[in-house]
């Protein structure tokens, strides 16, 4: 399939055409996704609960996500690969976040990245922008700022919240920010932000209005069992599937029935 582009990505959505994304996070799982026409891939810091087994996203380190983007990337030539940017990596100076994006760019492969907030990072995506560094947004419930929310918790419910949340939104797309995602906010809300800006709004519990969505592939297929946000739909359950596999294996290595003579080289 051909490689999606920005560009691409941005038309579709003037023509009126559903964008789809999910995270990924490993060259096995990426190489399947390239026999989809999946049109993006979110190496998202959700890995960190997700495969590293953290509480939250916050311990996950550029380094971490360089090593998944690389992953992600050999097994996949036709999706956009877009890399979250982790906490504390674009927070401090435009100066760090523009040397971190240039290297999950440079070092990772990927061809855009994702960082949480509103008008107060918008300097830092018009440096990565001038850089020629694609940059896709991230507002409503933003992971990275868990301990100020004080839980995963629907956001902008509120008129003042959501006045503040249309700003950022202006903030970003004068900043040059391609996308944004918007996850966790009533769908009202995300409906007038999809037909109000230019930029390719991507819902996670944002409703069906969106310009796209985006699901953590664990949560989309059934792996990752420690919590279902309600916004998951699960298109598969691939735990059972997994562990009546491991069981039977078990079973039969136990009984000799494995290796049999299909498996035996002579």
């Amino acid at each position: 399939m051909n490689k999606k582009t920005v560009p691409q990505i941005i038309n579709k959505k003037f023509q009126g055409q559903k964008i789809t994304m999910l995270t990924c996070y490993d060259y096995s799982m990426s190489r399947l996704l390239a026999d989809t026409d999946l049109d993006m891939i979110l190496i998202g810091d959700s890995l960190g609960n997700v495969k590293l087994g953290l509480g939250n996203t916050l311990p996950v380190t550029v380094d971490n996500m360089i090593y998944h983007t690389q992953a992600v990337k050999r097994g996949n030539d036709s999706a956009l690969i877009v890399c979250d940017m982790p906490f504390m990596s674009y927070e401090i100076s435009v100066e760090d976040a523009l040397k971190n994006a240039g290297r999950l760019v440079k070092e990772g492969g990927a061809n855009a990245v994702k960082l949480e907030g509103g008008a107060e990072i918008a300097d830092r995506i018009a440096a990565m922008v001038a850089a020629k560094i694609p940059v896709m947004g991230h507002l409503g419930l933003t992971p990275q700022a868990i301990n100020q929310f004080g839980g995963f918790k629907v956001q902008a419910k509120e008129k003042s919240s959501q006045d503040k949340l249309m700003e950022d939104i202006k903030a970003l797309e004068k900043a040059g920010a391609f996308s944004v995602v918007l996850e966790a906010v009533p769908q009202d809300l995300a409906a007038k932000v999809s037909k109000e800006t230019k930029m390719v709004v991507i819902g996670i519990g944002a409703g069906k209005y969106c310009d796209g969505q985006v699901l953590v592939i664990d949560d989309m297929l059934g792996v990752f069992k420690d919590f279902t946000p309600k916004f998951v739909k699960k298109y598969a359950n691939l735990s059972d599937t997994i562990t009546k596999a491991v069981n039977q294996y078990i079973e039969e290595v136990s009984n000799g029935a494995f290796p049999n003579e299909e498996n035996i080289y002579k």
